[in-house]
């Protein structure tokens, strides 16, 4: 019999997950020859989280849950979720369900009888959040899509259905920077998209900061995109061609109508300018070099302290 392995990352998510249980309980019911696992990822939760995962662990045996040390963020637990996974195909999914579970039904299908790798989620709409995230959003998507050669679908959720290839493929790349909608496009493979109407949040509050949400795309961008370095770099060239212009009017302009102490402030705006180009560029060289100095240590992405099976 052929097995769906749900990944369900969790952190602060005790009024979404029996709820969420419910639902996904429901739709596995109607599949007919198809086994199913369910693995919550306990990302770290200072609620009952983890203690609404024990109590469905010991009441239903497809239910299977991980425990990390600490919070490890949301990519350490959809890798934590593809490593620990055994099914046959495997679909991430958040517990607010703003990820429709009935759409399970048509992402099999793909996979199954239209021979697609992946059948993927996008929003075509993002009703009820601030209109100032949804702006920044689609600038997002229009910007690294133009410095990127990985393609990142605008609206794209993590919520997905993939073969185990597939799986195994994404469990291949084993960097410690992850930006799993980067990755999942990164490693090819024939995908469907199948688009729907933003769904709010079940219950609870959103976890996703503009702030963090900004520090996510600017992870994105070093993870898939060498463009910064290139633009701190023409930029450097621009700058010394035009300061070389500038010496030989200078010195042009002194010889034939003398030096004059004048202009100063708009020399010192000039100085300010350059200086701020300048910790510009070194800002994205940093950026590099931070990613590069936490791939070198080599520290693992998530620690596991306790899994259905015990503590580890």
């Amino acid at each position: 019999m052929e097995k769906i392995s749900i990944i369900v990352p969790c952190y602060n998510e005790e009024e979404s997950m029996p709820l969420f249980y419910k639902e996904i309980c429901k739709v596995a019911d109607e599949f007919k020859k198809v086994d199913f696992e369910f693995i919550f990822v306990n990302d770290g939760s200072k609620d009952r989280t983890l203690e609404i995962a024990r109590d469905l662990s010991k009441d239903d045996k497809r239910v299977r849950y991980i425990s990390f040390s600490r919070n490890f963020g949301k990519e350490a637990a959809i890798l934590a979720g593809l490593d620990y996974s055994v099914g046959d195909y495997v679909a991430i999914m958040d517990a607010d369900l703003q990820d429709p579970p009935s759409l399970l039904h048509e992402m099999y299908d793909g996979i199954k009888n239209d021979g697609y790798d992946c059948v993927a989620t996008r929003r075509v709409s993002r009703k009820g959040e601030p209109p100032i995230r949804s702006f920044f959003a689609k600038c997002y998507y229009k910007l690294i899509n133009k410095i990127s050669k990985t393609e990142i679908v605008d609206g794209a959720r993590d919520y997905r259905l993939m073969t185990r290839q597939m799986v195994n493929s994404i469990l291949e790349l084993k960097e410690y920077n992850r930006f799993s909608k980067g990755i999942f496009s990164w490693v090819g493979y024939e995908t469907k998209w199948l688009e729907y109407k933003n769904v709010e949040r079940v219950a609870g509050t959103t976890k996703w900061s503009f702030w963090k949400l900004f520090l996510y795309s600017l992870e994105s961008i070093v993870a898939f995109s060498t463009v910064p370095l290139a633009i701190a770099s023409i930029m450097g060239l621009i700058f010394f061609l035009v300061s070389f212009i500038m010496i030989i009017f200078i010195i042009a302009k002194t010889l034939v109508v003398g030096d004059p102490v004048a202009g100063w402030p708009s020399l010192v705006c000039i100085i300010f300018f350059v200086s701020g180009v300048q910790l510009f560029g070194i800002g994205f060289i940093g950026q590099y070099l931070s990613k590069l100095y936490l791939e070198v240590k080599g520290r693992p992405v998530y620690i596991v302290k306790e899994t259905e099976k015990g503590k580890k």
